[in-house]
């Protein structure tokens, strides 16, 4: 018994003697890696460092020994600050860590980018900074301690964080300013995907959609069809990858190592989807919900309606299972303006778009479901053609008015032809509201719809007699047009 109650009592002499090193604490605030106590001092990784893009999921680590409180029981709080060497902490970052943190990590590529940004260096020549931890006391009779150490970083030139693909062989063909984004790997920054649509032809990478074809590209090895060459500036020689037949593709592209591989790509994950939630025409039915419309492009799907104040998500895979497959975007109450979603199962994770009272109306949401990318776009309806003051100027066009599903327009109308268009780009890409027959007088308000310039291009004829000023409207919900 007298052996134990001596272990007792060398326990409690050791739990007074942390208290009186770093104050008093709860049982959750301790550290179990507390440092040895002692004098203030500042450790780290390496003083001179190379940084490298293989680098990116390697930590440079700053380490510091607890100080001294000498004996006063004060807490002890610790700030680390770095700065240019030549500036005697005269403008450093910053960060405050509290109590009980002895040890702080800072990722390679996140301290590539801090000299680059903040501290103005150069790519591929050395900048010398310091590095300096303070620690303050609870107790104001303990003067703050320091240490610092000296530090010599070279950084890299950073890689893009965006990548293009323009070509021929791409749905967006050489027209730059719409080139398709490849989707930037979350666990590998230097990986880049590509998986859709390829036609016979030839493309190559773009690091950005600007109209000068100076910019930087990605584009074939002349030894290798495997590897890329980094086309700074467009200086280089402008060999392309060919596409000998069109298809589904999956493209896979890294930065890093320059290598590419293009594997044909098998059917789409899902062939159906579904709209669901209080924003939506479905409502909270997961059992009968509106559905998208698959497009020639297995992997796309469109749908259009009204969106009114809520929320909605979108089902995919089989219905009626409220923790079953989904396409949600990347945080809560998202606006409809993001672009990212991602594709998971369950109930755990349940994010949703928002729909407010301010941005209440129709819209057509198209989904890639290859590159996980959205677009939620506001619906408009443009009169187009000779006999319309847009004539046939397209990217030019003036709208209707709308109000909810309901369009309407009034103004002069000449002798000429007319039909209507969903968007405002360039031809054939989106849907055109076409006569039922050609040539139709426009007493005959009967009409189709045209996607893409798939079938019959009719028009409404407007004759000399009927010139003049006339009210249009378009509802999209009934399918019906009135010309008065």
């Amino acid at each position: 018994m007298k052996k134990n109650r001596n272990i007792k009592l060398w326990s409690l002499l050791s739990c007074l003697a942390i208290l009186l090193v770093f104050g008093c604490s709860s049982d959750d605030e301790l550290n179990e890696n507390i440092p040895q106590a002692g004098p203030l001092q500042l450790s780290v990784s390496a003083n001179e460092m190379v940084l490298e893009p293989s680098m990116y999921l390697n930590n440079f680590t700053f380490s510091w020994t607890t100080g001294t409180n000498e004996n006063t029981g004060a807490s002890i709080s610790y700030k680390l600050e770095i700065d240019r060497a030549e500036n005697g902490f005269s403008n450093p970052i910053e960060y405050d860590f509290g109590r009980n943190k002895f040890s702080f990590d800072l990722n390679v590529a996140t301290l590539n980018n801090i000299l680059l940004t903040t501290f103005a260096a150069e790519p591929g020549a050395p900048i010398a900074l310091q590095a300096r931890i303070t620690a303050t006391f609870g107790d104001e009779s303990v003067a703050n301690q320091t240490s610092t150490v000296d530090l010599v970083f070279t950084p890299y030139r950073l890689l893009t964080s965006t990548l293009y693909i323009v070509g021929s062989a791409t749905p967006a063909g050489w027209d730059i300013a719409n080139a398709i984004p490849l989707v930037q790997s979350s666990t590998n920054p230097m990986e880049f995907r590509y998986s859709g649509q390829m036609s016979s032809g030839t493309f190559k990478f773009a690091v950005s959609q600007e109209g000068c074809w100076c910019q930087d590209f990605y584009t074939r090895d002349p030894q290798d069809a495997g590897k890329m060459v980094y086309n700074e500036g467009g200086s280089g020689d402008d060999l392309q990858w060919e596409m000998e037949a069109g298809g589904m593709f999956e493209i896979v592209v890294n930065v890093l190592d320059l290598t590419i591989t293009i594997q044909e790509q098998d059917l789409p994950l899902f062939n159906n989807l579904w709209i669901v939630g209080d924003a939506s025409e479905s409502g909270w039915n997961i059992d009968t919900p509106a559905a998208f419309t698959q497009t020639s492009n297995p992997f796309v799907f469109t749908y259009e309606g009204m969106l009114t104040p809520g929320n909605f998500k979108i089902l995919a895979g089989a219905t009626g299972d409220w923790c079953g497959q989904w396409y949600r975007p990347l945080t809560d109450n998202e606006v409809l303006t993001a672009t990212t979603v991602e594709q998971n199962s369950g109930c755990d994770v349940d994010n949703k778009w928002q729909v407010t009272a301010q941005t209440a109306g129709r819209y057509k949401i198209t989904l890639n479901i290859a590159t996980n990318v959205i677009k939620i776009q506001p619906v408009e309806v443009y009169l187009i053609g000779s006999a319309t003051p847009n004539g046939w100027s397209m990217g030019n066009l003036a709208p209707m008015t709308k109000n909810g599903s309901i369009y309407t327009w009034t103004g002069n109308l000449t002798e000429g032809e007319m039909k209507f268009t969903k968007f405002n780009t360039n031809w054939c890409e989106g849907t055109e509201i076409v006569a039922a027959t050609p040539n139709q007088n426009i007493t005959n308000t009967n009409f189709n719809y045209r996607d893409n310039c798939e079938g019959d291009d009719n028009k409404w004829l407007v004759t000399a007699a009927q010139a003049g000023t006339h009210t249009i409207t378009i509802d999209l919900v009934t399918n019906t047009l009135t010309i008065q």
